[in-house]
């Protein structure tokens, strides 16, 4: 089953999956997205035709890296987390602006 939010959307099972492997939920992931720093690296190492990307943005008080995509003028979210690789991006960007 496909979530909307605004102009994100995901998939019910992923969501499910990430709570499960990731403890993060896509309603929070979108939050990322907010962030006037945040960040949008292209995911070489997943990227296809459709051109995944990360998204390293601030919620609360923690840095969160949300792999997506573009799909139909909607932000298609496939994963998140709060990984202390898009934590460190961050923060060295941060650093150098």
């Amino acid at each position: 089953m496909e979530i909307q939010l605004g102009n994100f959307v995901w998939q019910a099972e992923k969501e499910i999956e990430n709570i499960r492997k990731h403890g993060v939920n896509f309603k929070t992931a979108s939050q990322a997205f907010q962030d006037k720093k945040r960040l949008i690296i292209l995911d070489s190492v997943h990227s296809d035709s459709e051109g995944r990307l990360f998204c390293i943005g601030k919620v609360g008080e923690q840095i969160l890296t949300v792999r997506f995509t573009y799909r139909k003028a909607r932000i298609r979210i496939f994963g998140a987390g709060y990984w202390r690789k898009g934590r460190r991006i961050y923060e060295t960007e941060q650093k150098n602006r």
